[in-house]
């Protein structure tokens, strides 16, 4: 599908996939912002120690409208122009100081370069965003790239086993991914330390989905030791 095709879907008025953020996501990212470093504060507006997330393929924003009102600072990307729109509109329910952490983007994801996106981030969600390997790798390279130290990487989407195990997403192999496919893609040239890689399950309204789920951590420094002899 292409950017027409998401604006046609999200064009219609309901949520196509609801307000409440993915229980995947929730499960994995919640109190994450109390493990990230505090940072100082900026002067273009950012809130004092805010770790900053960003939103790959957000759709209508329902991952990041959750990541703020949780205290996150979000970067919410999507090409669908009609998904970002929708996102402000429920965003809007929200408090002024918990809105304005969301900054939403038109884009495409797979050149984030172009789009000025550069990071650093504390998290990158990479949730249902389905592409050819050879691009998919890419995106995956660079997200890691753009992740802070102690920074989280979260993937997650339909595994391939959904095909003929599970219900429901894509049907096109082509785009469907495993754990350790994503493993692969990253590389070990990415310095991530892989901490979930697995398939979960996600009840709908038949059989259960089969999703690929992969968490990996961008290793913070080594604290330096002072020298004994200078103190």
């Amino acid at each position: 599908m292409d950017a027409a095709d998401w604006d046609a879907r999200y064009a219609q008025s309901e949520l196509v996939w609801g307000a409440p953020p993915n229980s995947t996501v929730v499960e994995h990212v919640y109190g994450l912002d109390r493990r990230a470093p505090l940072r100082p504060d900026t002067a273009d507006g950012e809130e004092l120690g805010l770790p900053r997330a960003l939103d790959l393929a957000c759709g209508e924003g329902r991952n990041a409208v959750w990541l703020a009102t949780h205290g996150w600072q979000v970067h919410a990307v999507d090409y669908s122009q009609v998904g970002i729109d929708k996102g402000r509109t429920v965003a809007t329910r929200l408090s002024r100081s918990v809105r304005g952490r969301i900054t939403w983007q038109c884009a495409d994801v797979t050149d984030l370069d172009a789009a000025g996106i550069t990071g650093p981030y504390e998290l990158v969600l990479m949730v249902f965003l389905h592409l050819p390997a050879e691009q998919r790798r890419t995106v995956l390279r660079r997200a890691a790239e753009m992740l802070a130290p102690a920074g989280t990487l979260l993937v997650l989407g339909h595994d391939t086993l959904n095909l003929t195990e599970g219900f429901g997403g894509p049907q096109d192999p082509s785009i469907l991914f495993t754990p350790d496919e994503v493993v692969a893609d990253l590389g070990s040239e990415s310095g991530l330390e892989i901490h979930i890689a697995d398939r979960v399950l996600r009840p709908t309204e038949g059989r259960d989905a089969i999703d690929a789920l992969v968490i990996a951590i961008k290793p913070a420094p080594e604290p330096v030791e002072a020298d004994a002899s200078t103190s």
